[in-house]
């Protein structure tokens, strides 16, 4: 429906025009398309008709209501992803060396690493062997990401007298300087953290030394919440 004037900031309609105008609106707003007012249009004599046009309608709705709520939340879960990564704060610091009981493994892919998680601390329980309240950790052998096969060593925190047999090894991990960023929420918060390790080295001239290792402050083994998860992201430099 053409109106008398379009000038701004406002249009204007002939008085004739104004229920349509409305009516126009009300179906708009409720989520019809332009194809379908145009056919609703006419059926504004027929009531009836009209009715159960607004019902399939209001069924489609919904039935859309629940496939809504999952994008919505996609959505938040993004923008708050895309938050963390603007307020990444990275530090160059240094990594005090600990004694580990470590698990050398490949896993299929980097979700997969509670796979790992698994071995090791079967072993750990089935050795006998008490870890310390240092937070654990994994270090990543492969030589940047990797799609599949991902060669990790997973390890825990041991004493000074502390001793282990195959699959674990008893390992000194040295001091080390470290340009640093904590990941707080699920672990998909990881790889964009890398990514800011990554960018933040290449910009700053900065020397890799060594391979990037995730220390885990809090984890599974503390809490059943993946938004309380606190993970250290680190990179050895020189």
């Amino acid at each position: 429906m053409a109106p008398l004037c379009t000038g701004r900031p406002s249009r204007y309609y002939d008085p004739a025009q104004v229920p349509d105008a409305l009516f126009i609106r009300q179906l708009r707003d409720v989520g019809f398309s332009v194809s379908a007012i145009a056919a609703l249009l006419p059926l504004r004599a027929d009531p009836e008709a009209l009715g159960r046009a607004l019902a399939v309608q209001r069924d489609q709705l919904l039935a859309d209501a629940p496939e809504a709520r999952r994008r919505v939340a996609e959505l938040d879960h993004l923008v708050s992803a895309l938050q963390e990564e603007t307020m990444t704060t990275i530090t160059t610091t240094t990594v005090p060396a600990i004694r580990v009981a470590s698990l050398r493994t490949v896993i299929p892919n980097y979700p997969a690493e509670g796979l790992a998680w698994q071995k090791i601390m079967t072993e750990v329980g089935r050795q006998g062997l008490r870890p310390t309240a240092d937070p654990c950790g994994a270090t990543f052998h492969d030589d940047g990401y990797q799609e599949g096969d991902v060669d990790l060593s997973v390890w825990v925190p041991v004493g000074l007298n502390a001793t282990a047999s195959e699959p674990l090894a008893i390992e000194e991990l040295p001091e080390q300087k470290v340009v640093l960023t904590t990941v707080h929420g699920p672990f998909d918060g990881i790889g964009p953290a890398c990514d800011a390790l990554a960018e933040h080295i290449a910009e700053n001239g900065l020397v890799p030394n060594g391979k990037m290792f995730n220390r885990y402050l809090v984890g599974p083994g503390r809490t059943q919440n993946p938004e309380e998860y606190v993970t250290e992201v680190c990179i050895p430099i020189a």
